[in-house]
């Protein structure tokens, strides 16, 4: 199956939370990791990745309000909604997230892209989703 018709039998579906991005300094992370109150629940989607430069977090607005209630303030950038394509394709795929985002830039749509093991994610700001959801709609079999 190539990557247009695997596109093509995707389900998108939106997240109903808010989401945003965080990022921490190793600091405020030992400080988040060592306040149970800020753990991210278990009930919604997050993200936690550490790379040599920060840690980012992407979390609902409860977690969100959670860790600004640790830390005070942080680096954020806030109003991503999170659609997630529901079709699971091993690793030899290519270009799926590549003909995504063609599309949404086609209708200059920014996105920040996530990935699970087995499933894409996109945020995408709230005032970019109806407008995401339609274009998204004229690839993909169903959109919900």
């Amino acid at each position: 199956m190539d990557v247009l018709e695997l596109i093509r039998t995707a389900k998108v579906g939106v997240a109903p939370e808010t989401f945003a991005l965080v990022a921490l300094t190793n600091d405020e992370w030992n400080t988040v990791l060592s306040d149970p109150a800020a753990s991210p629940r278990m009930s919604v989607p997050f993200m936690i990745l550490k790379d040599p430069h920060e840690i980012t977090l992407m979390l609902d607005e409860t977690d969100l309000a959670s860790v600004t209630g640790v830390l005070g303030s942080v680096r954020a950038e806030r109003g991503f909604r999170l659609l997630t394509f529901d079709i699971a394709f091993d690793f030899s795929v290519t270009g799926f997230l590549a003909e995504i985002s063609k599309v949404l830039a086609d209708h200059n749509i920014p996105i920040v892209a996530v990935s699970s093991f087995s499933r894409d994610h996109l945020l995408i700001k709230q005032t970019d989703l109806a407008i995401a959801l339609r274009a998204l709609g004229e690839i993909v079999d169903e959109v919900c």
